[in-house]
């Protein structure tokens, strides 16, 4: 049997540390989001992640058809080695397939009280609503006790946080944040409230304030998995060290960077471009724009 034998961290400068974040998300074999978008949300705003499979999705550019889970001690053994190696600084939960998945995250969770949670709860209208129900009432029980940050659209925390919602006007971020901190979350970002026919708005919230929020247009295309990188870029800045309402602002900024240049890279929706910050302008006007689009990078010296 092999045994974990502690390495020595003789001749390691404080140059050498980096911060590091641990995700659990499904593989999205299109790129849209899932681990491929954790990986390069976060790596470029500086972070080292440590990508733990629970999953993957069956699909494309247009549509899940369908998800294979990973065997939830095959999930939490991934974890749990790299944990006993690598300290890390926030953890990120995506989607997790199965109650039982979700069960041993949120164990280790609790295993390591000190690291702050954010976690995700994508649409999964594209699933029966038997395992919805499942996962969604898991989730709830489970997860959000140990979550720090809950992220979701708005349509998709109304109608799982507030299913009886029973008044004739929509529920705020801050009507959301009250049913996640009565679960035991302190901070909730809502994305795409309604704000008339051009404009949405995502909006950080407890229950007795917003503490950062931003109205955008609306875009003319279709994007999948904007939500998946907003929660990551969160969760790599606040490894960096930014404080909450910081990273928030910072991420939105990366967000509309990555959608601005966002593309079609097949027949289905648009894919946010997470490394637009990387492309080489084709004009000094586009290089200004690039170079604004910035102010979301930390201050720290990786060098991309």
């Amino acid at each position: 049997m092999n045994q974990h034998i502690p390495l020595s961290d003789e001749g390691q400068t404080p140059e050498m540390a980096h911060p590091c974040a641990l995700t659990f998300n499904s593989n999205d074999p299109s790129g849209a989001g899932g681990l491929t978008g954790d990986i390069l949300a976060m790596s470029s705003v500086g972070t080292h992640v440590l990508a733990v499979a629970t999953g993957s999705y069956l699909r494309d550019t247009a549509e899940t058809f369908d998800h294979v889970a990973m065997d939830e001690d095959a999930v939490d053994d991934q974890a749990r080695h790299v944990l006993e190696d690598i300290p890390v600084q926030v953890i990120k939960v995506g989607f997790c397939g199965t109650p039982e998945v979700l069960s041993v995250i949120a164990e280790l969770c609790t295993d390591y009280p000190d690291v702050p949670v954010v976690a995700y709860m994508p649409s999964l209208s594209w699933w029966q609503d038997d395992p919805i129900e499942a996962y969604q009432d898991a989730f709830m029980e489970l997860l959000l006790p140990q979550t720090t940050l809950l992220v979701g659209n708005h349509s998709t925390l109304w109608r799982w946080l507030l299913p009886e919602w029973g008044s004739e006007r929509t529920p705020t971020a801050r009507d959301l944040a009250k049913a996640a901190a009565e679960k035991g979350v302190p901070y909730t970002l809502v994305t795409g409230i309604p704000q008339g026919s051009q404009h949405i708005e995502n909006a950080l919230a407890t229950p007795l304030s917003v503490m950062v929020s931003e109205t955008i247009e609306r875009f003319d295309a279709i994007f999948t998995g904007a939500g998946d990188t907003l929660s990551a870029t969160v969760a790599g800045l606040l490894a960096m060290g930014d404080d909450l309402e910081a990273a928030v602002a910072e991420a939105f900024s990366y967000l509309d960077g990555a959608l601005d240049a966002g593309f079609r890279p097949g027949m289905g929706h648009a894919l946010a471009d997470r490394l637009f910050w990387a492309q080489a302008p084709d004009d000094a006007d586009e290089a200004d724009d690039i170079a604004s689009n910035q102010d979301f990078l930390p201050g720290h010296d990786t060098r991309h």
